[in-house]
């Protein structure tokens, strides 16, 4: 027993030791490591910080001036600060609008994208399509405005009379909006669809169900909060969209409610790109209100991202 005390004695003093040899070990390359990791997030904190204090800073003083209100900008519809007009809504009306037609093309398409990928592709088949997505994603937004209006809108004026489509329409820059965000939405589902276990496939199929009843009822159920998120995250994608809208929608904020996608209309981005592309001067009313426009939108995304989050947290289903 004395023997064996002292063997375990040993032992125990050897542990301690090669343990105090471990941690004092330098191990520089791993510090220098952490610390890039650590200062990348913390530029990525502090540029946030700084976006949203311009932002803050400047349209303040858009609305610190005597003839702007809160009633006005939140509660009119025309929008022309030139003249002492500033109704958001007219702005807000016209981003919903192409957002909607974006979400018309896009959502649909997108989901069925995404289930031929996961449940009926081949393998060959997907490493063939997947890298066509990412091709749509990487072309230029200022290419596919061009697209939306040099063939998009010849289309629309061919099919239903160029009386009734004008030259530039919020239904050709909404239509590219959504190709645009497809492959958002393809490549998000499609994640979510796959991460759903193959044993539930294999159950659903094993009580006589067809592919399409087992995509339909148990996977898309199974992915639901993933497919949602996607969604979300594809509507704020169409909601900050630019030059598309600036090149294919038109310019001059039409007064809300504007409901005739066939005429032009002026969204929030396309308004503060045409106006900040004049000649305008440092605290001006126009220069500042492109901050309060800015400082609208950003709520509007800031708004959906959460919901996303939300969606995806509360929703979400583990499988062991």
């Amino acid at each position: 027993m004395a023997v064996s005390a002292s063997s375990n004695t040993v032992v125990s003093a050897e542990n301690t030791d090669i343990h105090v040899r471990l941690k004092k070990q330098s191990r520089i390359g791993e510090t220098v490591i952490e610390a890039l990791l650590f200062l990348s997030g913390a530029v990525s904190i502090l540029v946030t910080v700084g976006i949203v204090y311009v932002l803050l800073t400047e349209a303040l003083k858009f609305f610190a001036r005597p003839e702007v209100t809160l009633q006005q900008f939140f509660f009119t519809t025309t929008w022309q600060p030139a003249i002492g007009q500033f109704g958001i809504w007219s702005l807000v009306n016209a981003t919903f609008m192409v957002s909607v037609i974006a979400m018309l093309v896009a959502l649909p398409l997108g989901l069925m994208v995404a289930i031929y990928l996961s449940e009926y592709a081949s393998m060959r088949t997907r490493n063939f399509l997947k890298p066509i997505l990412e091709v749509l994603a990487g072309i230029p937004t200022v290419v596919y405005g061009y697209f939306a209006l040099t063939f998009v809108t010849p289309i629309l004026r061919g099919t239903l009379g160029a009386e009734t489509v004008q030259i530039y329409n919020t239904a050709a820059a909404g239509i590219v909006v959504g190709i645009l965000v497809l492959p958002l939405v393809a490549s998000m589902a499609e994640d979510a669809l796959h991460a759903v276990p193959l044993s539930l496939r294999q159950a659903s199929y094993g009580l006589g169900a067809t592919k399409l009843e087992t995509a339909t009822r148990v996977v898309l159920p199974a992915a639901a909060s993933g497919i949602a998120a996607a969604f979300i995250v594809a509507i704020s994608r169409a909601v900050g969209e630019t030059m598309i809208v600036a090149i294919a929608a038109g310019a001059g904020p039409r007064p809300a409610p504007f409901i005739n996608p066939f005429e032009a209309s002026e969204t929030m981005t396309g308004h503060m790109v045409r106006i900040s592309g004049g000649d305008l001067s440092y605290n001006s009313v126009d220069y500042e209100s492109i901050f309060a426009i800015g400082l609208m939108l950003f709520f509007m995304t800031l708004v959906l991202n959460i919901i996303s989050r939300y969606v995806v947290a509360h929703f979400r289903e583990e499988y062991d």
